[in-house]
């Protein structure tokens, strides 16, 4: 069924379609989610359907705070986290056990969300919450669509994927990697990014930074290890700032933690190079700005931030998260390494020489940054909010009136 068929028999229903959207812990699960219920409402409001939805999430999670901030109703359900270890027995632990203990408890309670709403379709976005409140929506018969941000499944969405009905990946090399028994039920969407991010102007981002010293003849190289930051990534460009600002300006979102140790360094720069750093604490507003401004970015390999990096066609240096559940930003970074998109510094202790070579090859070479920016841009989806609303609609349509 097209796009089109789906919203004209949504409309001849004549009444609002109803949603539940689950997934959350990081915003990694929290974001795709959000995104596609904006881009799902888009869709609807054109075709003149109303959407009526309901986050359920747990009530420590930032999925609390951020369908707040969306206007979203939201629900709390408990749930339980796995801790894992190489060591079968080491599993075994009071935390463990008291876990299971929550993922039953809320198992009884996303069913009775679940029948209390009457979704026409759930959508499940990863993290633990999601676990019971997919087996729930399978229980009672509601169409389940999962949507897996990273290349490997990750835990929760591998407990969920034999009762899926749809199981949306972010890339091809995804499908190989699924249950034999699911590749027939799965669904390339990309990773649904927010839609300002595609929006940005450079000229904004040295305006909305006030960064004075930028050097329109340098390259720019923008330094983010994500919202909080991260120590690993700061104390890495601390190391080698110095020469890479003889060769490019750099923005360097670093977080609160590293904000006065570094604010400190950029006093002791060199007064011919003070001028191309700028240090901030976090960027929202300015975060598309700055990303169209950015020639290369130093980041982290969460499955978030490369689909803006590939939607965007970005040239990058990636520093893994490790480790994390199953290596997930590992196996992200390597993907790109191999398809000529970015440069991973892989291994758990990346050293200063490392960055700096990756890094130098890319300032002195436009050449290679427009091949890496070319390969990127070939990986991207920046219609994948939309793509995916357009499977979450047409898997609604399978629900009885």
């Amino acid at each position: 069924m097209t796009l089109e068929q789906t919203l004209r028999h949504l409309a001849a229903r004549g009444r609002p379609l109803r949603l539940i959207a689950t997934g959350g812990g990081t915003g990694g699960h929290t974001y795709p989610a959000i995104t596609t219920i904006r881009a799902a409402r888009e869709l609807l409001d054109d075709a003149g359907v109303g959407l009526e939805a309901l986050y359920v999430g747990s009530a420590r999670g930032l999925e609390a705070r951020v369908a707040e901030q969306e206007a979203l109703p939201f629900q709390a359900v408990s749930t339980g986290k796995l801790r894992r270890s190489a060591n079968p027995l080491r599993m075994i632990s009071a935390t463990n056990l008291r876990d299971v203990g929550r993922l039953a408890q809320g198992l009884v309670q996303a069913r009775r969300v679940v029948r209390a709403f009457g979704p026409d379709v759930v959508l499940s976005t990863g993290g633990y919450v999601a676990v019971p409140v997919g087996l729930a929506a399978r229980a009672v018969d509601v169409p389940l669509l999962m949507h897996e941000q990273t290349t490997r499944l990750g835990l929760a969405n591998r407990l969920l994927a034999r009762r899926a009905c749809v199981i949306a990946v972010s890339s091809p090399t995804s499908v190989e990697l699924l249950p034999a028994a699911a590749r027939g039920r799965a669904v390339v969407t990309g990773n649904p990014i927010r839609a300002e991010l595609l929006t940005g102007d450079g000229a904004r981002g040295v305006e909305a930074l006030g960064w004075t010293g930028w050097d329109a003849a340098l390259p720019t190289v923008y330094v983010t290890g994500g919202a909080q930051g991260s120590v690993q990534v700061n104390r890495l460009v601390e190391a080698v700032l110095e020469a890479v600002l003889r060769r490019a300006n750099v923005v360097h979102q670093c977080g609160s933690s590293s904000l006065p140790e570094l604010l400190r360094r950029a006093e002791q720069l060199p007064t011919d190079l003070v001028g191309r750093y700028r240090v901030v604490e976090f960027l929202d507003p300015e975060l598309p700005d700055v990303l169209a401004l950015a020639d290369v970015v130093v980041s982290r390999s969460g499955a978030g931030t490369l689909a803006e990096l590939t939607a965007l066609g970005k040239p990058s240096v990636l520093i893994p998260l490790i480790p994390t559940g199953g290596n997930e930003q590992e196996h992200n970074a390597r993907y790109l390494q191999q398809a000529g998109a970015a440069h991973a510094l892989l291994g758990e202790r990346p050293t200063p020489q490392d960055l700096h070579r990756a890094l130098d090859g890319l300032i002195g070479d436009p050449a290679l940054r427009a091949r890496m920016a070319a390969q990127a841009a070939r990986l991207g989806r920046p219609g994948a909010a939309r793509d995916l609303a357009a499977v979450l609609l047409d898997l609604a349509t399978s629900r009885p009136i």
